[in-house]
C-alpha cells in the first residue's frame, strides 16, 4: 500500500524488495579498489631490501653523489644548493614511506607467526592425546600380560605339583592296601 503510494506520488515504480537470500547489488566505491595482499608483499619486499647492506651502500652513494654534484658542479647545473634543502626533503620523503612499510612488514609476519605458532600448539596437543593413548595401551596390555601364563611361571607350578606328589608319595607309599581305599572302589 505504501508502494503504492510512492508510485503515486513519483511516477516511478517502486524499487524491488530487497531479499536476504541474494547477494547485494555492489555499489560503485570511490576510491579505488587494490589488494592487500598483493600490497602487503610489496611490503615486504620494500622492507627486506631496506634492511639490507646494498640499500645502505646505495643510498651512502647517492648522498655523497648528491652532495658532491651540488657542491662542484657549475652554478647553472646544480639543483640544490649548500643547505641541501631538496636533499634533506627526499630523505624525510623516504624515511616516512619506510618506517609504515617496515610496520606493515613487521605486523604480517606476527601474523604469520601467531598463525604457526597455533599449529604448533595444536600440533602438540595431538601428540600428547597420542601419546596418551598409547601409553595407555601399553599399560593395558602389561595388565593382560600379567594374567598370561608364562613359561617359567608353568615350570615353576609343575615344579611344584611334582614335589607336592612326591612327598604324598613318601607319606603313603605304594604297597599294600593299608590305607589305600582300592577295596571301596
Amino acid at each position: 500500500m505504501a508502494h503504492e503510494r510512492t508510485y503515486e506520488r513519483t511516477g516511478e515504480p517502486p524499487a524491488p524488495r530487497i531479499r536476504l537470500d541474494q547477494p547485494r547489488i555492489r555499489r560503485p566505491k570511490l576510491l579505488p579498489a587494490y589488494d592487500p595482499e598483493a600490497f602487503g608483499r610489496l611490503s615486504e619486499r620494500i622492507a627486506r631490501f631496506i634492511g639490507t647492506g646494498r640499500f645502505l651502500v646505495w643510498m651512502t652513494v647517492i648522498v655523497v653523489v648528491w652532495v658532491l654534484w651540488n657542491i662542484s658542479a657549475p652554478g647553472h647545473l646544480r639543483w640544490d644548493e649548500y643547505p641541501f634543502i631538496f636533499l634533506t626533503l627526499a630523505l624525510s620523503l623516504q624515511a616516512s614511506y619506510a618506517a609504515p612499510l617496515i610496520l606493515l612488514a613487521q605486523n604480517r609476519q606476527a601474523d604469520r607467526d601467531r598463525v604457526n605458532l597455533e599449529q604448533d600448539r595444536k600440533q602438540n596437543e595431538r601428540s600428547i592425546a597420542d601419546t596418551e593413548y598409547l601409553t595407555r595401551e601399553i599399560a593395558a596390555l602389561r595388565m593382560g600380560l600379567g594374567e598370561v601364563a608364562t613359561r617359567d611361571w608353568i615350570r615353576s607350578e609343575l615344579e611344584d605339583l611334582v614335589r607336592e606328589l612326591d612327598e604324598r608319595r613318601d607319606l603313603f607309599p605304594r604297597g599294600g592296601t593299608h590305607g589305600s581305599d582300592e577295596a571301596d572302589r
